[in-house]
């Protein structure tokens, strides 16, 4: 822990003139996870146009393993991954996040009829995948440089990924709204939003040419020249030490993972709030996830020992949500289901923000870069594992 308080005490003495640097952290992160958001808000959409497939469970399950596989090739080859620049591999991410909603797009439109094939089904599962891919390989870089940074930088990533789930989920309610409830308002709904986390990616790969441009990072990478790369060895030592916060983060989200959005989404029925309660399931998560993400940079717990355990304690959710589905009448009501989405989504994102800023300063600075990939690894077998388990609550 030593090692945390001496490294952020010598770089915080850096000034982000108008918080610059900081807002592009905050936008990077928010882009790296619109997609995903703008995938799943769409559910309904995409449920009416293929009913028998569980459209929910597929996404999170293609999404989450293509990403993980990009993780353990950065792993892997972590020589070859310190070898591309940051700028390179966030933007080529950037450009495959553009590519897929583009081609989604092309393919709704190309097809005049509402009712669509077995074959543009597979391809949008390939463009899920496709995301997944860009967004296992711009997590883990912007992790990873964050990791190397004053620890405000990670903050800003994680609450930015949060901002994209409400950014979504309200563009969802306003066009859910004010669009004629049938297959072509659902159908404009869906491309209104897809359109607009299109802009919002290109204006991304903008920010990342600026970002290395900015002063104070100028210098922050100018001193973190002289570390020598990751070895395989080094590795190996890094993983041990951060071993317990990357148990807590695999916790985290193999809970939430395979509650959301799967479970709130397919399982959660309300007589009064019918088609809209999934989509204020979804809301609900995604404001609690940015609140707890944004109190992480006003106050964090005093040692991660701690944080672990609560990672831990957060495994309460899953019989409570079982007696959603089971239990009581009251267990089963919109407002009891609410406030346990809402604590779901609040605790995810203080821990999340909480773990991924302390793990990489608990090693050396020329092994932060390498412990914040292992923990986006971790991270990410968490929402694999999470995404299979999602699929128990059918049984």
């Amino acid at each position: 822990m030593e090692t945390l308080k001496s490294t952020d005490v010598d770089q915080t003495e850096r000034k982000d003139t108008y918080k610059l640097a900081y807002m592009i952290h905050f936008l990077l992160g928010a882009g790296n996870l619109l997609p995903w958001n703008a995938l799943i808000t769409a559910i309904d959409y995409f449920t009416y146009l293929y009913p028998k497939k569980h459209i929910g469970k597929v996404f999170s399950v293609a999404y989450m393993g293509s990403s993980l596989l990009v993780l353990v090739v950065m792993i892997i080859w972590s020589e070859l991954s310190q070898k591309v620049t940051f700028r390179a591999r966030v933007n080529l991410g950037f450009t495959m996040f553009v590519f897929s909603l583009i081609v989604t797009l092309i393919i709704d439109w190309g097809c005049c009829s509402m009712e669509k094939s077995i074959v543009t089904y597979y391809i949008v599962v390939v463009c899920v995948v496709m995301c997944g891919l860009a967004d296992g390989l711009i997590g883990g870089s912007l992790i990873g440089s964050a990791g190397k940074l004053p620890k405000k930088y990670m903050q800003a990533v994680f609450a930015g990924t949060a901002s994209s789930g409400i950014l979504v989920s309200l563009l969802r309610i306003i066009t859910k709204a004010s669009l004629p409830h049938d297959p072509q308002g659902l159908r404009t709904s869906a491309h209104f939003y897809f359109i607009v986390t299109t802009i919002i990616l290109m204006v991304c790969i903008v920010c990342c040419s600026l970002l290395y441009k900015l002063p104070c990072m100028e210098q922050h990478y100018k001193q973190l020249e002289h570390h020598t790369p990751t070895s395989k060895t080094k590795l190996q030592d890094t993983a041990r030490t951060i071993q317990w916060p990357a148990l807590g983060i695999f916790i985290i989200y193999t809970v939430t993972l395979s509650i959301f959005p799967g479970f709130l989404s397919e399982n959660i029925n309300s007589k009064i709030l019918k088609d809209w309660y999934p989509i204020i399931l979804i809301t609900t998560y995604n404001i609690a996830d940015f609140f707890g993400k944004s109190f992480s940079g006003f106050f964090m717990v005093k040692g991660i020992g701690k944080a672990v355990w609560g990672c831990v304690g957060r495994l309460v959710f899953y019989p409570v949500f079982t007696l959603c589905l089971h239990g009581p009448k009251w267990f089963r009501s919109e407002v009891f289901v609410v406030f346990l989405t809402f604590m779901l989504g609040l605790t995810n994102g203080y821990l999340t923000s909480v773990i991924m800023i302390l793990a990489p300063k608990l090693v050396p600075p020329s092994e932060a870069e390498m412990a914040g990939i292992v923990m986006a690894l971790v991270l990410g077998t968490g929402l694999v594992c999470g995404s299979v388990l999602g699929w128990f609550w059918i049984i």
